[in-house]
């Protein structure tokens, strides 16, 4: 399994098997939400995202070691698979829904890659129940491109919040509910590292400007 390198931002993507959709109702794209908030959050800083109803995108970077914390078994009986991961001494998250964590020592640094690995398969079980199906639901490996140059970021921001409009669903990125634009656009309490997306393009006014216009992708064509 490839490991992310710590502190650099990354494109994630993924569709489902066979063009497949991986969302068929609203709150099928609340529940992955759910599930990437619970795996995800602890080991990467989420800047986009934006869920289609066969695919997904977000712009993510791997936090530092430090950022991260450690697993910590909480239970001394090692037949419990009961386990928790520790980011401070003071906070403990239970990661154990649908897919136990690896079972670690004490002081073992997760594996950020397998936390994705375990949102899809937590997912997948949820929706192959909901909908009486069998069998994979994502592509096998999903897609990982490592972002060097950081100012290529507001462009990626902008492709991902676009992908609505690219693909016929609406014409305005602003009346998609499934993105982090609205979110970026909103005073309201998010995850989403807002602040520091409004800065790449300088301030918000600029933000909304630069999603107006449309822009040739070509300088990030590696990342999409």
């Amino acid at each position: 399994m490839e490991i992310f390198k710590s502190g650099f931002y990354y494109h994630i993507y993924n569709r489902g098997v066979n063009s497949c959709n991986l969302y068929e109702e609203s709150s099928n794209y609340v529940h992955f939400l759910r599930l990437y908030e619970k795996y995800i959050l602890p080991v990467a800083d989420t800047y986009a995202y934006c869920l289609m109803p066969n695919h997904f995108h977000f712009l993510i970077r791997i936090k530092e070691d430090k950022e991260i914390g450690y697993y910590k078994n909480l239970n001394a009986d090692r037949s419990n698979d009961s386990v928790r991961f520790q980011t401070n001494p003071e906070k403990n998250e239970d990661l154990s829904e649908s897919e136990v964590p690896d079972i670690v020592n004490t002081q073992k640094r997760p594996n950020p890659s397998r936390h994705f690995s375990h949102l899809f398969n937590a997912y997948s079980k949820y929706f192959n129940k909901r909908y009486t199906r069998t069998g994979p639901l994502f592509e096998r490996l999903f897609k990982r491109i490592l972002i060097e140059n950081e100012s290529y970021l507001k462009y990626l921001v902008y492709y991902i919040h676009h992908n609505p409009v690219k693909h016929g669903f609406v014409e305005d990125m602003t009346e998609y509910p499934w993105s982090s634009y609205l979110t970026v656009s909103s005073p309201k309490k998010t995850n989403l590292k807002r602040n520091q997306v409004i800065e790449w393009f300088d301030d918000l006014q600029n933000l909304k400007y630069f999603h107006k216009k449309t822009h040739d992708l070509d300088r990030i064509k590696d990342l999409i």
